[in-house]
């Protein structure tokens, strides 16, 4: 038997290559997993560019380097097991390399699931080493897999970004604007669609040229703007700006613009190529926006079965907008094989196509 995965260079991502190598036996307590599909999306592109600073190289270290294993999520199944309390055949949701298959040392089990307790894993944030079991899982229906794939750990980052926004009274800016950039992504769109249904908000998309139809089809943006057209917005107007971007050219404009801006929030680096730090921008500081610490807030705030119930009953109304009507908000594009794989990503990284596909791999 054999692991093939897709290997992406640290300083140049567009540079791939996929490496095979023959399964080791597993160790008492480890598990292995086959990833059964996952999604890859322009947030994983954002775990790549922000891959030294946020650690996300770290959860499937290659043992090459200079190179890494983007993590993506997704859908796997229990091949071999030696932890006593996870059986061969089990469905799993989490966290996977861009690989066929993972290994995993089961820690802190329940009924739900467990958490990856491998060593290289410890000092890193518990959200990402959670895997739920999909049989006791409130949010799963075998139906949904691909969107629950393609959007879940999305719409997460995008409930707690509205979420953080509210809980601190919108930083003085309730009654204003919110700015989106990459207003197509599926993150951004999320987010919208939460802040949408705040009162006396008006929720601004900036993106391309190309991307106005689509996300002016949404309907969850008040208007939608191109990137030079920031001047169609009032400059006194009250203003939160949220960087799913990471556009340092698009950020100083912004900044510069708006005298009343009062946060300024990073999200993300879809615009991989045009990337940059935050110095000397006018106005407040832009600040990286870290969703496991607005989770362990509301962990404390409301219990985790609270945050819970609270997060299933919006996912629920958001994956159900997503999917329905003659034009649905997302279309599914399956990606077999490893050349596809790797086409696939290509594709994702240079932010080609059509912004309403969903790409769903498998090796």
């Amino acid at each position: 038997m054999s692991t093939t995965t897709l290997l992406v260079r640290k300083n140049q991502l567009a540079e791939t290559r996929l490496h095979t190598a023959e399964t080791t036996g597993l160790a008492d307590g480890q598990v292995r997993i086959h990833v059964d599909s996952f999604a890859l999306t322009s947030n994983n592109i954002t775990y790549a560019a922000f891959g030294d600073t946020m650690n996300y190289w770290q959860f499937f270290p290659t043992g090459e380097e200079g190179w890494g294993s983007i993590p993506v999520w997704g859908f796997g199944t229990v091949l071999q097991s030696l932890h006593p309390g996870v059986a061969t055949g089990e469905k799993i949701y989490g966290y996977f390399p861009m690989a066929s298959e993972a290994v995993l040392s089961p820690a802190r089990l329940d009924s739900s699931g467990f958490y990856d307790g491998a060593a290289h894993r410890r000092e890193l944030h518990p959200v990402y080493n959670q895997y739920l079991r999909c049989n006791t899982d409130p949010f799963y229906t075998a139906s949904t897999e691909a969107i629950q794939a393609l959007l879940r750990p999305l719409f997460i980052t995008s409930f707690l970004i509205d979420d953080f926004l509210a809980d601190n009274d919108f930083f003085g800016a309730s009654g204003g604007a919110m700015l989106l950039s990459s207003a197509s992504s599926k993150t951004a769109y999320g987010t919208a669609f939460q802040l949408a249904q705040r009162p006396g908000i008006e929720v601004i998309g900036l993106t391309s040229p190309g991307n106005v139809a689509f996300c002016e089809s949404l309907g969850c943006y008040s208007r939608v703007l191109t990137y030079n057209q920031l001047e169609k917005i009032a400059f006194e107007r009250a203003c939160i700006y949220i960087d799913f971007a990471g556009n340092a050219k698009l950020r100083h404009a912004i900044h510069s613009r708006f005298a009343n801006l009062k946060y300024s929030c990073a999200i993300g680096g879809t615009h991989v190529t045009e990337l940059g730090g935050g110095k000397d921008l006018p106005g407040p500081r832009a600040t990286l926006f870290f969703a496991p610490a607005q989770i362990k807030k509301r962990s404390t705030d409301w219990g985790k079965e609270g945050l819970g119930q609270r997060l299933v009953q919006a996912w629920q109304a958001f994956s159900s907008r997503v999917s329905q009507g003659p034009r649905p908000w997302l279309l599914l594009q399956q990606h077999q094989g490893e050349p596809a794989v790797a086409a696939a990503y290509q594709q994702v990284l240079g932010g080609q196509g059509d912004p309403r596909t969903g790409h769903i791999l498998a090796f």
